[in-house]
């Protein structure tokens, strides 16, 4: 692999690493802090001045607060509540109050009561100190400014009241804060306690002119009502009286009493004839010329009491026969006798059955008469329970239209009567729980908390601006830069030297007279040597992305810093503007590097030394009419070769990347590629673009040097190099020595 593809491969690599540490840089933004604090001070102090003298002529405002409880319900003397048709225990009564405490009605009353309208503070036409603005216009307001009419000035006071008015319920409780704001805390106070004391008030006025009402439309109702009971009195009366109704409840519980017995005996006779008749059936079916065995079959007749009776008579007679069998003869008296009575017993229970079968029929007929007749009383009744009903109806209608017209009569009595009492006795519906005292102390403005809030504030936006400006500034203007925007490895950074730069700046390294930039060289010379240390670069190109960046400058100083060490030449190859003979103090057309590529003269008429930097230098020489056709021939690369086997290092000066192309062709012949970007000027947009220009052309880039570094604005960077130069003069005076002894 050769020197160029190894440099491009380590450049390639650190691009790579650089790429991955794309995160914020906290010491960035406090190290940009850090250098614009003094502005960001001025500017915070200048902000909290204004805003103090502001604050200082601020009217203070005092703040009175008069605390008043609201009750959830009053007392339960009266039944007045159905008067005002409010619900004094749900939410919507409470939100109410608070609304009628900011109303306007009760806005006027308490500026009739203090007379406001009269007031400096209230009243628009007494002149109020502060800034007229209208002052300041460039037209004259003053010809339509009209005396204000009343209705105008009462309707400013009010304004300004509920302006200053502020309602605050307490959550979750029945109190509520009246608080006021005024310049006058007398004032404040003053009319807190005014707007508690006429809220209630204004209540009990709404419950007496209520009540007034409510008794006046009460009364007129009660005539009407009075009317109405007595005309429906006499309709019930006169109904009675058509009807004949004395008593219609006891009438109607005779009649119900009666209709249920004739009911009970009706079923029994129905039970009685329904009997009989079956009987009746029975015999019936046997014909008129039944005889009597057929009878005694029957079963209804043998149950016949009459006939159960004649038969054990029978039968006991017919059993003293056979009794008397046993002893006596059919001739003895005493069984003629039994026999006798037997025989009237056979007649008697015969005659007795068919007496019973007639009878039956009898009991029949007799049945069915009893149960007609029943039915027809039980209709009768019936007709006279329904009509004693339909008169019974009629009358309760009637009763129950009195009796509603005496209980609404009465209601209404009884509430005009409390409604009238109620005029005399009003409980007010709110009470104050604290006045409302002076403050002592303002609630606004919070002069301190004010004055904190100004110089936070302004501080917070100075410090933004700063990063803002940063954010949106495109320069490389630190360290962080050149790794974060050019993605490039840094090599060093140069102080800016004051005075006159031009000439101070050629030998600052060799002079001695600025320790930090001698140093910053010195670390920049390391950085070079070390990148190399195996494999020199014995020619380095210095480059840059436009003029003016101190290109020239830092080529002169870095030979300067490598002659003290080794055998160093600089070549001046920016034809278009060469800057090196006129900084050494040379002829501007003296002969140099056209000459010597040209061959019209010889290497040493060409080479100039110079014994305050300790190097040799080849001008530019005469300006060829195309430079970069110069450069990039055969000869300049021979030129080049032959001079690289009598340095230990060549050091060339091209031009810059951004206007022509020659930096490019110097960088195929280069083995390293120094970078020149000037701090606070050079934007990061063109220096990427000529950085990458450089890469895709396989330019060995070896670092970037920050040139003109401001120490005033970074502080830290200066520490840096105060503190390098102690420990390392001595290192210098033994370096000096040393190559003293090589020499």
């Amino acid at each position: 692999m050769s020197k160029l593809e190894e440099i491009k491969v380590v450049s390639e690599l650190k691009m790579d690493s650089l790429e991955q540490k794309e995160v914020i840089n906290l010491s960035h933004y406090w190290k940009l802090l850090l250098s614009n604090k003094w502005n960001i001070i001025s500017f915070s102090f200048l902000v909290t001045l204004v805003v103090a003298i502001f604050v200082v002529s601020l009217t203070p405002t005092y703040k009175a607060t008069s605390t008043v409880l609201i009750e959830n319900s009053q007392s339960k003397i009266l039944s007045i509540e159905d008067v005002y048709g409010l619900n004094t225990s749900g939410k919507e009564y409470y939100l109410t109050q608070f609304e009628i405490l900011k109303s306007r009605e009760l806005a006027v009353r308490v500026i009739q009561r203090l007379n406001l309208t009269s007031h400096k503070a209230f009243d628009p036409r007494q002149k109020q100190a502060g800034f007229n603005w209208k002052a300041y216009l460039p037209i004259d307001t003053s010809v339509n400014d009209l005396p204000p009419t009343e209705d105008e000035i009462l309707q400013s006071v009010v304004d300004k009241l509920k302006k200053s008015l502020i309602i605050n319920p307490v959550r979750r409780t029945q109190l509520v804060h009246i608080s006021f704001l005024s310049s006058d805390p007398e004032l404040a106070a003053l009319i807190a306690n005014t707007m508690a004391d006429v809220f209630i008030e204004s209540h009990l006025e709404a419950k007496l002119v209520a009540s007034k009402k409510a008794v006046f439309w009460l009364s007129e109702r009660l005539e009407g009502l009075k009317e109405k009971l007595s005309y429906s009195e006499n309709q019930l009366q006169e109904y009675r009286v058509i009807e004949g109704l004395i008593d219609v409840a006891g009438v109607q519980t005779l009649g119900a009493e009666e209709l249920e017995q004739i009911t009970q005996r009706y079923v029994e006779s129905r039970k009685e004839r329904s009997a009989s008749e079956s009987i009746y059936k029975q015999v019936e079916t046997l014909g008129d010329k039944v005889g009597y065995e057929l009878l005694m079959e029957q079963p209804s007749i043998l149950k016949h009491p009459l006939i159960h009776k004649m038969k054990e008579k029978h039968t006991e007679t017919a059993i003293k026969v056979a009794e008397l069998s046993k002893r006596y003869g059919p001739k003895h008296p005493k069984m003629i006798a039994a026999q006798a009575e037997v025989s009237v017993a056979a007649n008697q229970l015969k005659q007795q059955v068919f007496q019973v079968a007639k009878g039956i029929k009898v009991d029949f007929l007799t049945a069915k008469r009893n149960e007609e007749e029943l039915k027809r009383q039980l209709n009768n009744a019936r007709n006279e329970l329904q009509a004693i009903n339909s008169k019974e109806f009629t009358l309760r209608a009637l009763q129950r239209e009195v009796d509603s017209n005496r209980q609404l009569y009465e209601l209404f009595l009884n509430r005009a009567k409390e409604t009238g009492e109620t005029e005399g006795i009003q409980t007010p519906h709110a009470r104050v729980v604290d006045t409302a005292f002076a403050p002592r102390l303002p609630i606004k403005p919070k002069k301190k908390l004010i004055v904190l809030v100004a110089l936070v504030f302004s501080f917070g936006l100075a410090s933004l601006f700063v990063l803002l400006l940063d954010a949106l500034d495109k320069a490389v203007r630190s360290v962080d830069d050149v790794e974060q925007k050019l993605k490039t490895n840094l090599l060093g950074a140069l102080p800016l030297i004051k005075g006159n730069t031009s000439k101070v700046a050629i030998d600052a390294f060799s002079s001695g007279k600025h320790p930090g930039f001698t140093e910053a060289m010195r670390t920049i010379r390391t950085s070079v040597m070390l990148s190399g240390i195996d494999d020199p670069h014995k020619i380095i190109v210095v480059s840059s992305t436009q003029p003016d960046e101190g290109k020239s400058t830092v080529a002169l100083n870095l030979a300067s810093a490598m002659g003290q060490m080794e055998k160093v030449l600089l070549i001046d190859a920016d034809m278009r503007r060469p800057t090196v003979a006129a900084s050494l103090g040379m002829e501007r057309r003296a002969i140099g590097l056209s000459n010597l590529v040209s061959g019209s003269d010889e290497p040493k008429t060409c080479i100039y030394n110079n014994d305050t930097l300790g190097i040799d230098v080849i001008p530019a020489g005469i300006i060829p009419p195309n430079p970069l056709e110069l450069i990039s021939s055969k000869r300049f690369a021979q030129v080049l070769n032959k001079l690289a086997e009598h340095y230990d290092r060549i050091i060339i000066d091209s031009a810059p990347g951004s206007a022509v192309s020659d930096a490019l062709i110097l960088a195929s012949y280069a083995d390293a590629l120094v970078f020149v970007v000037k701090a606070d000027s050079t934007p990061a947009p063109h220096a990427q673009s000529v950085l990458k220009r450089f890469r895709e052309h396989d330019a060995p880039i070896l670092g970037v040097i920050l040139n003109k570094v401001d120490m005033d604005k970074n502080p830290i960077y200066d520490d840096y190099y105060n503190y390098n130069y102690e420990k390392g003069r001595k290192e210098q005076s033994q370096d000096l020595k040393t190559d003293k002894s090589v020499a």
